[in-house]
């Protein structure tokens, strides 16, 4: 076995990351999930993660829950259990599966924050395009991001040949290295040439970059840096509601279905595998519904 060097997690967590990024395409975000959880397990439990029992994985999951994790979170961790466990086995590392018998926790269909549409405008008309190239470029994100519905990770991986402006359509590889191609529409595509032509450039500096919206050295833009963006846009517009890296993207798909679009669709835009996934938004839609109804029906 070879030495693990100092901060790296065990060489079976190692070994399993590099086998589920290898045969299932998972992006790297998940990936490093799947390691944090593990690595996790093995700095709280005085034994080794293929040396657990049932016992140790039900008492990390009541630790996590008492440190606030919630059943999502929780259903998380332990698919990530099952994952490594029947990767263990196939190996033929261990011969049992502690988590077998245990259930998931129950989970709620929770419904997401909105933002209405004016919250929307607000936002988008927070970054000040004069004022340097970064702004120019996170009011361009921002429309795209509305535009398209696209996850956080999805934008900050496009590049200058995953879009068609011709057509008005962006390619993106989305989870599962599933690739889908979006409309963007009129607007979103006249601020996307216009930046190309105008605020690109002073972002790449003389570098050599194919990332559609480089960051301001002309490198690839990591996720956290333009979700911490948002943040900062919103409270700048004054935006009070709950944010979350799904912000725009929750946002719209519940404004498509508010204004007629029809869910298989919405589901086709999003990259979604399943319509359940999706009919989440029509929770969201109904209840608007049932405000309008409410505020301008005579006997609502």
């Amino acid at each position: 076995m070879e030495q693990q060097r100092i901060g790296e997690p065990p060489q079976e967590i190692r070994r399993y990351i590099n086998s589920v990024w290898l045969e299932k395409g998972l992006s790297e975000a998940t990936c490093e999930a799947y390691q944090r959880d593990l690595t996790q397990f093995e700095q709280w439990s005085d034994c080794g993660l293929l040396s657990s029992r049932e016992s140790n994985i039900l008492g990390f999951l009541a630790y996590k829950q008492e440190q606030g994790c919630s059943a999502r979170s929780s259903a998380r961790i332990l698919s990530t259990f099952r994952g490594f466990f029947r990767h263990a086995i196939e190996r033929g590392d261990i011969d049992h599966d502690p988590c077998a018998k245990i259930q998931n926790p129950k989970l709620g269909r929770p419904i997401p924050d909105v933002l209405t549409e004016q919250d929307v405008e607000d936002l988008l008309h927070a970054p000040d395009i004069n004022k340097n190239a970064v702004e120019y470029r996170d009011r361009v994100m921002l429309e795209v991001l509305y535009a398209t519905g696209l996850r956080v990770s999805e934008i900050v991986a496009l590049t200058l040949l995953s879009v068609n402006l011709r057509q008005n359509v962006v390619r993106v590889m989305g989870k599962g290295s599933k690739e889908r191609i979006v409309p963007l529409g009129e607007y979103a595509s006249s601020w996307l040439e216009r930046y190309i032509h105008e605020a690109r450039s002073q972002l790449m500096n003389g570098h050599r970059c194919n990332a559609l919206f480089p960051s301001n050295r002309g490198q690839r833009m990591c996720r956290q840096t333009f979700w911490h963006a948002i943040k900062r846009y919103a409270a700048r517009a004054g935006v009070a509601k709950p944010l979350s890296p799904h912000t725009l993207r929750h946002a719209f798909a519940t404004h498509l279905l508010n204004h007629g679009a029809d869910l298989r669709t919405v589901q086709l835009m999003l990259g979604h595998a399943n319509l359940s996934t999706t009919q989440i938004y029509t929770h969201v839609a109904t209840e608007r519904l049932k405000e309008l109804h409410a505020h301008h029906h005579p006997r609502g």
